[in-house]
């Protein structure tokens, strides 16, 4: 019986090592598979036969738990993968769990304004276009003397301001003032010959008149009385020669009075006398001769619109346009920038500098610009470019004119 004994307790020994065998293996499977494994304890259960199954149960539930780990950090795993991308895009793209399990719509939209916000904060600011140039008058009058004469008097000097029809200068023709002279003795003379060819028509129409009552009453002949017609005839044509004589009097001393009245140079427009070359005593040759010369009295030049003309480089020239604005500054004046704007583009290229010409129109330009002063301009070209065009910038160095920063 004792042998009995011993051989069940052996059987039983036996079985109990085969469960736990069963059980480390189980326990390296599922410690392959857990992230973070916990420490798992194989000793041996106590020999006691009613907690025989309590290690199967707890490899169970450890089990459980272990995959239960595995799947809630593989969809932590999988979450943070999805909102990496949107991590690149700024702390502003970031997409919450929470949000997300909210619901798609939302957050997509979010993501979507978000997108558009930060492209249109990053796009590329105004292009600018630079170039150099010099002020130019474009009313500029050459003064001459329309007739020859010897000058008396001059009466401006050079940078005087002049308004049109102001005397510049006198001169002095006697031959001139003689033709004048002339002319209205002629006036006077072909006047008397009307006077006298007046008369003549008076008489010979009195002398037609009695002559037709002779021959009404068969006193007089039928030659006579066409005797008479015919010398009022004549008479008539007489006067008739008499009146264009008078006219053509008139003409003449219109002619000479012009030519007197010439002598006394005018202003033709208002400007300032830029160039002065009349001197008292002086004889000057006519216009036409003068010309051919190259001997004016002077230059009078409207600086109340000044332009100026600057140079571009002709890889711009798809980007010019009338009413593009800028600004510009003067060698002059450095600290005083003013507005500019483009009103006219050069229909031709230049072909030794390889540049655009661009007419500009000023706008509240530094007070004393004079022509010729050299410029620096700056054109913006962009979608805002528009925005300031009538605004002065405050210095030359300023991105823009009138332009917020948020704005480009």
């Amino acid at each position: 019986m004792f042998e009995v004994a011993i051989s069940a307790g052996s059987a039983m020994f036996a079985g109990m090592n085969t469960t736990s065998e069963h059980d480390r293996d189980l326990a390296a499977k599922l410690r392959s598979l857990s992230i973070e494994p916990a420490a798992f304890k194989t000793e041996p259960p106590k020999p006691h036969a009613r907690r025989r199954t309590i290690p199967g149960a707890m490899l169970v539930l450890a089990a459980t738990a272990s995959l239960a780990a595995v799947l809630f950090n593989g969809a932590e795993t999988l979450q943070r993968i999805e909102t990496a991308p949107a991590g690149f895009l700024g702390s502003d793209l970031a997409i919450s769990a929470d949000r997300m399990e909210g619901g798609g719509g939302p957050a997509v939209g979010g993501v979507q304004a978000l997108i558009e916000d930060r492209a249109k904060s990053t796009a590329a600011p105004p292009r600018e276009v630079t170039g150099s140039g010099y002020v130019v008058a474009p009313d500029v009058t050459t003064v001459f003397s329309k007739y020859d004469g010897r000058i008396v008097a001059v009466e401006v000097e050079a940078g005087d301001s002049v308004v049109a029809g102001q005397v510049l200068v006198r001169l002095d023709d006697a031959g001139v003032r003689f033709s004048l002279r002339g002319a209205e003795i002629a006036r006077q003379a072909a006047v008397l010959a009307l006077a006298g060819r007046t008369i003549d028509l008076a008489q010979a129409r009195s002398s037609l008149a009695r002559t037709e009552r002779l021959a009404g009453r068969d006193a007089m002949s039928a030659q006579a009385l066409e005797e008479a017609k015919t010398a009022v005839d004549k008479a008539e044509n007489a006067a008739l020669q008499a009146r264009q004589d008078v006219e053509k009097a008139e003409l003449e001393i219109d002619k000479a009075r012009e030519q007197v009245e010439a002598l006394t140079v005018r202003a033709p427009i208002s400007g300032i006398v830029t160039r002065l070359n009349a001197h008292i005593g002086d004889t000057m040759l006519s216009r036409q001769d003068s010309v051919r010369e190259d001997q004016s009295l002077l230059t009078i030049t409207d600086t109340a619109s000044l332009v100026i003309d600057a140079d571009v480089a002709e890889a711009n020239i798809a980007l010019m346009r009338p009413g593009l604005p800028g600004e510009a500054v003067l060698d002059g004046f450095p600290g005083q920038p003013f507005a500019i704007e483009v009103s006219k583009i050069a229909p031709v290229i230049s072909r030794e500098k390889g540049t655009v010409t661009l007419r500009l129109s000023l706008m509240s330009p530094p007070a004393g610009m004079r022509p010729a002063m050299a410029a620096r301009i700056r054109l913006v070209v962009g979608e805002e470019a528009g925005v300031g065009a009538h605004h002065p910038p405050s210095s030359f160095e300023a991105p823009a004119f009138g332009l917020r920063k948020d704005e480009g």
